[in-house]
């Protein structure tokens, strides 16, 4: 067990991976998209070997057709999330992990896959609000990067009327098909699936702290301080870092000020 493991969130070794693919002559992908699908794939459960998430069917198929689009909303090419699913089965293969069968089936479905993804990322009835407001702040050229904008934004959004926010969700860019956003109780379906979103990640990082600190425990070693303390402690950790990844993968602090200033924009409550 590598140090690293025992924090709360997984420390990826995306930055391996990709100078493996650079030394390999690969194409290049986006560090961000590699980073989450291999953050994502070890929070799902996927066994990992000299830090690296083992690929299955069953394991890319959650990856990419249930797990991907209830968090991302990416700044680019959706495309790139296929890309670094493959990266890592070549990777997987070069380190004699996959047979040649194997390997063939595993990209064949990466490719098929990522080309739902894509379409998926692009459903309109299956948004969550920070996926939402990240494609609105990017649509009216918000520096995302930049809080104080952001909240800015938020508020003058606040004091619109609510025909014209469900004006503004409806013509989003980057969204196909109806968003029926003037039927009633529309937001609160969002709601629901951002809260759930959000606690499947939740159990994500404490399914991996408890296999951490399993292992921990049976070598006798103290528990790391992150880790440490009364179990609402850790439960509350748990739930903070859930919303930062929530903001990471979409609009960095986006999530939480959703969550802690503007609830009244983003309702998650019947």
């Amino acid at each position: 067990m590598d140090d690293d493991d025992l924090h709360l969130l997984p420390r990826t070794r995306a930055a391996e991976l990709l100078a493996w693919a650079d030394g390999a002559g690969l194409d290049p992908v986006p560090e961000p998209a590699v980073r989450t699908v291999l953050t994502l794939l070890e929070l799902g459960g996927a066994r990992l070997h000299d830090g690296f998430p083992e690929l299955s069917s069953p394991v890319l198929e959650h990856l990419l057709y249930e797990q991907v689009h209830l968090y991302v909303q990416p700044d680019g090419d959706p495309a790139a999330y296929g890309a670094a699913v493959r990266l890592l089965i070549d990777h997987q293969r070069a380190a004699r992990r996959l047979n040649a069968k194997r390997w063939e089936k595993l990209r064949a479905e990466a490719d098929w896959q990522g080309e739902v993804l894509v379409s998926l990322l692009r459903r309109a009835d299956l948004v969550t609000w920070p996926r939402l407001y990240a494609l609105l702040l990017r649509a009216d050229g918000v520096p995302v990067h930049e809080l104080e904008q952001v909240r800015g934004w938020l508020e003058a959004f606040r004091e619109l009327p609510e025909e014209e926010r469900q004006a503004a969700f409806d013509r989003v860019p980057g969204l196909d098909g109806d968003g029926n956003w003037g039927q009633p109780g529309r937001p609160l379906l969002v709601g629901v699936s951002t809260d759930g979103a959000r606690r499947l990640l939740e159990q994500g990082l404490m399914h991996r702290s408890y296999r951490n600190l399993a292992e921990l425990t049976a070598r006798g070693l103290p528990m790391p301080a992150e880790l440490a303390g009364e179990f609402e402690q850790f439960e509350e950790a748990v739930a903070q870092a859930a919303i930062d990844l929530c903001g990471e993968w979409t609009v960095p602090g986006l999530a939480r000020l959703l969550l802690e200033e503007f609830p009244d924009l983003a309702p998650e409550e019947y």
